[in-house]
């Protein structure tokens, strides 16, 4: 992991200090630029994000996806949980805690939007800081990369429609039209000009090329990421000075969440006989977000100073300490995992072809 990426609660919690101290004293400067919009998107923002998700896609090789079969256990466990369990039990979660036991504690009018804001971290799950975790793990870098592939392909289609019906299933009314404009621009533009970049890179360089160009790009992207939250934090911080018991209470559903769903899916991995080698990157995608469509997605549709968009961010503050302890459980329950008897009898078969 790089600096960058080994202290990112670090610096999120920087910027949380220099966000709201500069909302405090800047207030003119941040409402200018929240003012900077075309068709409902804030262009500023617009352009962070784009230099956030581009440097991260640009990593994907969808050629990859013709290799989905070789892992068909791992593949379909993490489909199941990404798309068939993660939103409906964030949006479940996000209700109960919310909703319900801490709806005392928070600001009433912001309820709806912490909600939302939850399910649309659930709705999009992790693409390149998954190339950490299972790197860490020892993970199957074919199927870390084929299943990322695969989950981006899905989400082109998927995110818009799962965030609606989540959405109007709890009660939170769905500007559709945004919605579709964030897909289109912070999914469908991102992609596009990640593999047109990438295939520029190949042709002029190969993977030399590529290698140097996102040892420049990455650092831009973490940046990019620290300064978004700045501006975040800048248009919350009163608000997160009036209720500084906000970002706590965020916390406990996505924690919930996130080791219901890797422990879900490292158990149906072990169950379907499936290698440790996938179970471990297959938990690990199972459980961690695409933070930055979060981010964008959630400003796009209720705003900078919405109870969403700041959801999402506390989805950034907690990711690498929690995905860290997914993997230290992930490494040290091998042997356990390997003692299972369908992994026992997948792998004996494997070695008699």
């Amino acid at each position: 992991m790089s600096i960058f990426e080994r202290y990112l609660t670090l610096w999120v919690a920087i910027c949380i200090v220099v966000g709201i101290s500069a909302g405090h004293f800047l207030p003119d400067a941040f409402q200018a630029l929240g003012s900077l919009e075309y068709a409902q998107v804030n262009l500023p923002m617009a352009a962070l994000i784009w230099l956030m998700i581009i440097p991260m896609l640009v990593r994907i090789d969808f050629m990859s996806l013709g290799r989905v079969g070789a892992y068909w256990r791992g593949i379909g466990v993490t489909l199941f949980i990404n798309w068939a369990i993660k939103p409906f039990s964030m949006a479940l979660l996000g209700w109960l805690f919310v909703g319900w036991l801490f709806r005392p504690l928070l600001p009433e009018t912001q309820i709806d939007s912490y909600i939302a804001g939850l399910i649309i971290l659930a709705a999009a799950p992790c693409t390149a800081m998954v190339f950490v975790w299972s790197n860490l793990t020892k993970g199957e870098p074919h199927f870390t990369l084929s299943q990322v592939a695969l989950n981006d392909a899905i989400m082109i289609i998927a995110f818009a429609p799962i965030v609606g019906l989540l959405l109007g299933l709890s009660a939170i009314t769905v500007p559709w039209d945004t919605l579709l404009l964030s897909v289109g621009l912070y999914i469908v533009v991102p992609v596009v000009a990640a593999q047109l970049l990438r295939r520029w890179l190949l042709a002029n360089g190969g993977t030399d090329r590529m290698s140097r160009a996102l040892s420049v790009l990455q650092p831009l992207s973490i940046a990019a990421l620290l300064l978004t939250l700045v501006m975040l934090f800048g248009f919350q911080g009163e608000q997160i000075i009036a209720q500084p018991l906000v970002i706590l209470l965020l916390a406990v559903p996505i924690l919930i969440q996130v080791y219901f769903n890797s422990g879900l899916a490292y158990l149906l991995n072990r169950v379907s006989g499936e290698q440790h080698c996938v179970a471990g990157p297959s938990a690990l995608i199972g459980a961690s977000n695409f933070f930055e469509l979060a981010v964008a997605a959630a400003i796009s549709l209720f705003g900078f100073s919405s109870g969403a968009a700041l959801a999402t961010v506390v989805g950034v503050l907690v990711e690498v300490p929690v995905m860290l302890s997914v993997v230290w459980v992930v490494n040290r329950s091998r042997g356990w995992y390997e003692r299972g008897a369908a992994v026992r009898s997948a792998s004996q078969a494997r070695a008699a072809e």
